[in-house]
């Protein structure tokens, strides 16, 4: 107790307990945040070692050219960015960019397009392991958020609520996508799947903003899938190509229609009957 005490008079005490006390709220914060303030996109799936081995192996040969060996990213000489750093972005990303085929691009472009993927589920999933490895970021969404059908009619009125607020002015209130400017577009969300639905709302692809979990709730993404998928249930009612409404079939009848008709008209007037005036 007499060394104690005569320790703590020591003038790296109060140093160290402060230390000490900033380590010691450190590790409470990640725990919580880990926890509780990210629930839904904690890791379901126990990741092996392996699985990152695999997939560094996979990024050595199908990424390190654009992203870098160690997904540090690669400048041009002109100051842009050839491929983006990796470190951070979670394993979210990744397995959106990779399994909607927009990773690795087959061209440079404006805007990487959604295509068929090249990595099969497994190796997609080894890939994110990877990545998820060199910096802590959004993780894949748990399944019970993706259960869009589980959604109530007042949740899928809520969904669309979010949908018309924060993603009508890119996607249309339907989600059959619209021209950006710089050559760039907001993609059809028919047909994506709800993890990729997820995955862009938490991550923010390209031109997208990204809303984290602290923005819209897990639940609220979750009922904005159901609002999307409710939408693209509904039959169509009118429009060439279905959900454009009348303006489109209203077009059609006017230059096709209308237009017919008075072509018709001149044709009459050209080969009709000539009449003779009687001198």
């Amino acid at each position: 107790m007499r060394t104690l005490s005569t320790r703590r008079r020591h003038r790296l005490a109060g140093p160290a307990v402060l230390l000490l006390g900033l380590l010691a709220a450190a590790a409470v914060y990640a725990v919580v945040q880990y926890a509780v303030l990210s629930p839904a996109t904690a890791e379901t799936d126990t990741v092996s070692a392996r699985d990152v081995e695999a997939g560094q192996e996979l990024f050595l040969v199908g990424c390190a050219s654009c992203h870098g060996v160690n997904a540090q990213g690669i400048d041009t000489r002109q100051g842009g960015n050839y491929g983006p750093p990796l470190i951070g972005v979670g394993a979210a990303s990744v397995d959106f960019q990779v399994g909607t085929g927009r990773m690795p691009m087959a061209q440079s472009s404006q805007q990487a397009p959604r295509k068929a993927p090249d990595y099969t589920e497994e190796e997609t999933r080894q890939l994110a392991a990877y990545v998820a490895s060199l910096g802590p970021g959004p993780a894949i969404p748990e399944e019970r958020w993706l259960d869009y059908a589980a959604a109530t009619e007042e949740d899928v009125t809520r969904g669309g609520e979010f949908f018309r607020t924060n993603c009508t002015a890119c996607h249309n209130s339907v989600g059959a996508g619209g021209a950006l400017p710089s050559g760039r577009y907001a993609p059809q969300l028919d047909g994506v799947s709800a993890r990729h639905i997820y995955q862009a709302m938490l991550t923010g692809p390209q031109q997208m903003p990204s809303f984290s979990d602290e923005v819209i709730s897990p639940e609220d993404k979750r009922n904005v899938i159901a609002y999307i998928k409710a939408v693209q249930d509904e039959p169509s009612y009118g429009g060439v190509g279905g959900r454009l409404g009348p303006v489109v079939d209203g077009i059609y009848v006017w230059i096709v229609g209308i237009g017919g008709l008075v072509l018709f008209a001149i044709w009459i007037g050209a080969h009709g009957a000539r009449v003779k005036k009687k001198s």
